[in-house]
């Protein structure tokens, strides 16, 4: 029987609540008011894959780096998310290269766990973050990038956009239409039931963010109704003792990490196939939503007289509306023209051929079904290190030849 106090937690390297993370980075010595602080690498965000990155320059030597996170501390963007929310794969799977998660491998963590995991790992391997510095823009100049964030302004040689593919909040055009008193939130700004007005709770997504959040508002009492296609769901026998033992190693490391890849046949089938579906439904699975008494309806067309209406023409009574309707990839204040139609970056393993010393970690199948897992990211956070480190390597070489 595990300690429930203590299983998950990180222990020597957890950073308390509030204490400044006390990490290297390049300093600007006397650098002017206003005047661009210059940097070899430049790393934005410092979430899962912004962290791998930085492991991995700092272990190839590269030491004129910086990583720059809009949050105040590092774990931010896993703290900010609803209470009761804990990771899907368990503890042996959730941690990042060097550093293993530390709780027992068959554990799911929760996020807070995750977050203070995160903060632990910047700390424990001296990650040059610097946090509250929101990017709202990068461009080329000449040889190099150059980064806004406010007044802040970075020059920098190569730039990694360590950002997951979902950033900005989507919610259909006609939200706006519904009456004013019906409350409305995006489940990235759901935190927990006392959120929202006694009474019927609309769900729009059937994913797993959607599913968990429906059984959770109907625990505490509220009718939910769910709209959304059957996204389908993994086996109910997926998260078992023997199924951790046999099924999830041959599906995490092998399946999803090795085979389904962008080199491969079946990986490429695979993420043509995935391109703006849903995931499969993993913890919560129709039968808990059976159970629990949501109730499942068809799609929303939209509104009328201020409330939603389904395509049979149901008008639905509702007092609350959680929009679980997935993100946009938000790379708007990327001003470099490297995206195709679909808004997703041109790139091949994270490198941007058409703009050499940009790279993307972190994205939807970067290279593989596992890029954006915990357990997956390292894989090419190191194959853009390595890149990284090549061009470092290659331009001082090219520079001293045109001088010449």
């Amino acid at each position: 029987m595990r300690n429930e106090e203590s299983v998950g937690r990180v222990p020597e390297l957890v950073v308390e609540a509030g204490q400044a993370l006390e990490v290297l980075e390049p300093r600007a010595k006397g650098r002017a008011r206003g005047e661009a602080e210059e940097v070899d690498v430049l790393v934005i965000g410092a979430g899962q894959a912004g962290l791998s990155v930085g492991y991995h320059l700092a272990r190839r030597g590269v030491r004129n780096f910086l990583i720059l996170d809009a949050n105040g501390r590092v774990g931010d963007s896993w703290r900010q998310r609803w209470d009761s929310l804990r990771l899907f794969t368990p503890a042996r799977y959730d941690g990042l290269d060097g550093l293993p998660f530390p709780a027992p491998p068959r554990y799911f963590p929760t996020k807070d766990e995750m977050a203070d995991y995160l903060e632990a790992y910047a700390r424990h391997f001296l990650l040059p973050v610097r946090n509250g510095v929101r990017v709202d823009g990068l461009s080329r100049l000449g040889d190099r990038y150059l980064v806004t964030a406010g007044k802040h302004r970075f020059l920098a040689r190569q730039v990694v956009v360590a950002m997951a593919s979902y950033q900005r909040p989507k919610a259909p055009p006609f939200a706006a239409e519904l009456e004013p008193g019906i409350v409305q939130l995006h489940s990235s700004a759901y935190l927990r039931p006392a959120q929202l007005r006694p009474g019927k709770v609309l769900i729009v997504g059937a994913g797993n963010s959607g599913a968990e959040i429906a059984v959770e508002l109907r625990r505490a009492g509220h009718p939910v109704v769910m709209s959304g296609r059957d996204v389908g769901s993994v086996p109910s026998w997926f998260q078992s003792p023997l199924s951790q033992l046999l099924v999830m190693p041959l599906l995490f490391r092998g399946i999803f990490h090795r085979l389904l890849t962008e080199s491969t046949p079946p990986g490429r089938k695979a993420k043509a196939s995935q391109h703006g579906k849903g995931t499969l439904l993993i913890r919560t699975l129709p039968r808990h939503l059976a159970e629990a008494g949501v109730e499942r309806v068809g799609r929303v067309r939209g509104v009328e007289h201020g409330r939603p209406v389904l395509e049979d023409g149901t008008v639905l009574d509702v007092t609350n509306v959680v929009w679980s309707t997935g993100f946009d990839p938000g790379f708007s204040w990327v001003n470099v023209p490297v995206f195709g139609e679909d808004g997703e970056p041109r790139q091949h393993r994270g490198v941007v051929a058409e703009s050499p010393g940009l790279y993307f970690v972190g994205l939807h199948f970067l290279y593989a079904m596992s890029s954006t897992m915990v357990h997956g990211v390292g894989r090419d956070a190191r194959y853009v290190a390595e890149r990284i480190v090549e061009r470092l390597t290659v331009e001082p070489t090219a520079r001293l030849a045109s001088a010449a």
